[in-house]
């Protein structure tokens, strides 16, 4: 394919924060970009911009279906997001156009494995509730058994998935002394040897765990898969760390969990609604640190996510094979 032909490619870019890296990788692969610029990104505005491009850079969490690809026309040729999650993509109605999807998994493990490893300190040692009793003039120094947290070192540590992330974590704890790792998928893991890692049943993730990592994809088969029968089966000293998605968790019964000391404290990057209301129950918990989805939130990740979106198109654009397909 020459350059020229190349030039003649629209690319839909549907936030104006999208790392300049991409943009210019897009543009000296011929293409033109056309930047919506609203923040937050505008339904309407993207709407409006899309007929006759060729391909999409969709970068929001807004619903991605059929309305987005009738408004784009018969002439798109591709679509990536730039995200790893693609909860919010019409999937079957992309496949049944057979419309190439492309999303970026893989790149995000490490900035999220670092942030779930400090969502289990912070959970496992009450941060948050540190930080409350500070502010209310509390702190009382002169107490032994105060605040006594829970360490990882010598815990079972447990993951609900063991994919990229999952690994990426299991991989930081090797040097951190701890027990045993354990972790639920639907099929065991070939290179779980590598991170002496032992598959379990969910049943025996819930028992087990010290620490219990979510880090898995929001489905049917994952939606409101803790809800109050699983946390009662989980260890009163129990860190529950969500790095997934909100929905994977019915969180009225991990609320109530945390209420009762059913289980020790939740650190959580993702729940339900995003963004959280600031008078959300959550909030007022002490043993939960709630942190505004930042998993992904450092220039070197965000950059790599949007290289690798921007690859998807281009490949897709020049017959090739998406660098990751979302199906």
């Amino acid at each position: 394919m020459t350059s020229a032909a190349r030039r003649l490619y629209k690319v839909l870019v549907t936030h104006p924060e999208v790392p300049i890296p991409a943009l210019e990788f897009l543009r000296q692969k011929g293409c033109e970009t056309i930047v919506c610029e609203n923040i937050p990104p505008v339904r309407s505005d993207i709407l409006q911009k899309l007929p006759g491009v060729d391909a999409i850079f969709w970068a929001s969490y807004q619903p991605l279906n059929g309305e987005v690809l009738d408004a784009a026309g018969s002439q798109l040729k591709a679509v990536s997001t730039m995200s790893s999650g693609i909860d919010y993509v019409d999937v079957p109605e992309f496949k049944r156009r057979q419309m190439p999807l492309g999303h970026t998994p893989g790149v995000v493990k490490n900035g999220v494995a670092d942030l779930a490893i400090g969502l289990m300190i912070a959970a496992g040692r009450f941060f948050h509730a540190g930080r409350q009793l500070i502010e209310n003039s509390k702190w009382e120094k002169e107490r032994i058994n105060w605040l006594m947290g829970q360490e990882i070192r010598d815990s079972v540590i447990g993951f609900m998935g063991f994919g990229g992330i999952g690994q990426a974590i299991a991989k930081r704890l090797q040097c951190w002394d701890v027990k045993k790792i354990i972790y639920h998928t639907r099929t065991r893991r070939d290179n779980d040897v590598d991170f002496a890692a032992q598959h379990v049943t969910f049943d025996e993730l819930l028992k087990e765990s010290d620490f219990l990592v979510v880090a898995c994809p929001l489905t049917a088969e994952t939606k409101g898969k803790f809800n109050a029968e699983a946390f009662g089966k989980m260890k009163k000293n129990c860190v529950f760390v969500n790095v997934g998605r909100g929905g994977i968790v019915d969180q009225d019964a991990l609320i109530e969990a945390l209420k009762t000391g059913q289980i020790f404290s939740a650190g959580l990057d993702v729940m339900t609604p995003e963004p959280l209301p600031a008078d959300d129950p959550l909030m007022k918990i002490p043993n939960c640190v709630v942190i505004p989805h930042m998993g992904t939130q450092t220039l070197k990740t965000t950059t790599e996510m949007a290289m690798l979106a921007a690859n998807n198109l281009i490949n897709a654009l020049e017959g090739k094979p998406m660098v990751c397909p979302a199906y």
